[in-house]
């Protein structure tokens, strides 16, 4: 990635801006844009470019390591490990429960009031049974 000027941070969306870079990598590799082996720019020089506090940075950046998509290496720096398709797939209960978990901590919330919500959700949808008179 050549400078930042691909990535763009809305700050009046309601996406947090560590997803919104995320994203943004994501569609840059799987556009080739970034095609494996490129080098991105440092956490703190792309905070400094978007203006970002580079916590925000390095949690996109973490979150693409976590999954396969990039890999940090000290002499190297942060390159394209591999295309987001070709990335292990996890589980789908698994990813729903990580995208509320971001969500969630995202709007505030703290974990106990998280599991409460699930729960309550999970009881909501459970099928309800007639009883016969």
């Amino acid at each position: 990635m050549t400078g930042s000027h691909r990535v763009v941070v809305d700050t009046g969306s309601d996406r947090a801006p560590w997803r919104q870079v995320r994203d943004q990598i994501v569609h840059l590799i799987a556009t080739g844009e970034l095609p494996v082996g490129s080098t991105l720019p440092s956490i703190r020089q792309l905070a400094r470019d978007l203006g970002l506090a580079p916590g925000t940075v390095a949690r996109a950046y973490r979150d693409l390591e976590t999954t396969g998509v990039l890999e940090t290496a000290r002499s190297k720096g942060t390159r394209v490990a591999s295309s987001p398709e070709a990335a292990p797939t996890t589980e789908p209960l698994t990813a729903a429960a990580h995208e509320f978990a971001e969500r969630a901590r995202d709007i505030g919330a703290d974990l106990n009031t998280a599991l409460a919500a699930v729960e309550d959700a999970f009881r909501a949808s459970e099928p309800r049974h007639e009883q016969e008179p």
